[in-house]
């Protein structure tokens, strides 16, 4: 994508468009389901807003360069979906204990092997071998890999809470250790160890998206993100409504709604992750897919343990048996995809494969 002088008109449009959706429907949408045309309306929005919110990353990560630009996209997109679990889970009560567990472990999922295994597949096609700097990748993979088994996986073995849950104070701990983890992974990234998640000599550079925007537009771009994420995430809740009976009509489990909506909320940090591995520069597609799945877990668990703790709710955190087999399959397949600094059309091959599995066993368990 070329930067533009000025930013399009669509690119302005969409957001407002997508805020005047979600007034329109808050106004005149009622206490029912949506009619045909206000569903279209909604998904048009959305959709508009995710390609919006693609174009407005670019602008800002291209003025502040790697790997600034993609730490924006991943942290502001995650902010505003934990943002979206706390207020659901105020809304509903005890009932949606198990939220932030399950929205995490879909995100997770989609991330490490949907979009990462999209990604090296589309590059690798195009481009043959792709390099990029296993170090920073590494490091990724260690931090998700931590945080992913002590939040998902450990909580269905401790004693002291029955069930797959934390007492108050395992649960403090980890939110702590969490966030320890997620900082020292962004002070790694930003400051002390930069280099490590730049892109490799002879690959493509970011320069090649010449200009570079001015100043006032990177903030104005900036804003317009922030605009255009709010609103795909509260397009994506206005009709999940919907999309959970069609689903429930086609026989299908009701974590399929779950899956589908974190798709579509992750839409924009896929879309700009392809874009990047179509144009040679993967290690910019790995900074926002492995970033995007760091902020999601890293930022969620203890916000949701805020929460929960100030309520007196148990948080359920623990995944079942077949969640924690693919996920520890995810984990290690990933890692040693990511190992050697180099890929071809067979990593992305492998993970996408892995993918296809995880929808079909929650399609037919």
């Amino acid at each position: 994508m070329k930067i533009q002088s000025t930013l399009p008109i669509w690119t302005i449009a969409a957001p407002v468009l997508g805020w005047l959706a979600i007034g329109g429907k808050s106004l005149f949408g009622g206490e029912g389901a949506p009619s045909a045309l206000m569903l279209v309306v909604l998904a048009a929005c959305l959709f508009g807003g995710v390609l919006a919110a693609v174009f407005h990353a670019e602008v800002v990560a291209h003025k502040i360069g790697e790997p600034f630009g993609t730490l924006v996209l991943a942290v502001a997109v995650t902010s505003i979906e934990v943002a979206l679990i706390v207020s659901l889970m105020v809304a509903g009560g005890a009932e949606t204990t198990g939220l932030a567990r399950d929205t995490v472990y879909a995100a997770v999922m989609l991330i490490l092997n949907g979009m990462v295994g999209l990604c090296l597949l589309a590059g690798g096609e195009r481009h043959g071998e792709q390099s990029f700097t296993a170090t920073g990748v590494s490091a990724a993979l260690a931090t998700l890999a931590a945080i992913s088994v002590l939040t998902m996986v450990l909580p269905n073995y401790t004693i002291t809470t029955p069930g797959p849950s934390y007492n108050s104070s395992q649960l403090i701990f980890i939110a702590v250790i969490s966030l320890v983890l997620y900082g020292t992974f962004v002070l790694v990234q930003t400051v002390r160890h930069r280099e490590y998640f730049l892109p490799q000599e002879g690959t493509a550079a970011e320069d090649e998206h010449a200009p570079v925007a001015s100043s006032r537009m990177a903030w104005i771009s900036g804003a317009l993100l922030l605009a255009c994420l709010g609103s795909v995430v509260l397009l994506a809740k206005s009709l999940s409504p919907s999309l959970e009976a069609a689903v429930l009509k086609m026989g299908a489990p009701k974590a399929l709604v779950g899956i589908i909506i974190a798709a579509v909320v992750l839409l924009p940090e896929g879309i700009a992750a392809f874009q990047a591995a179509r144009a040679n520069r993967l290690q910019t597609s790995l900074n926002l897919a492995l970033g995007s799945a760091l902020a999601s877990i890293g930022l969620t668990i203890p916000c949701v343990a805020i929460v929960a703790l100030m309520n007196g709710w148990t948080l359920t955190l623990g995944i079942d048996i077949k969640s924690t087999v693919l996920l520890l399959l995810s984990l290690i397949v990933t890692s040693l995809s990511l190992t050697g600094g180099r890929t071809t059309i067979m990593q992305g091959t492998i993970l996408l494969t892995i993918f296809a599995v995880y929808l079909f066993v929650t399609i037919v368990p």
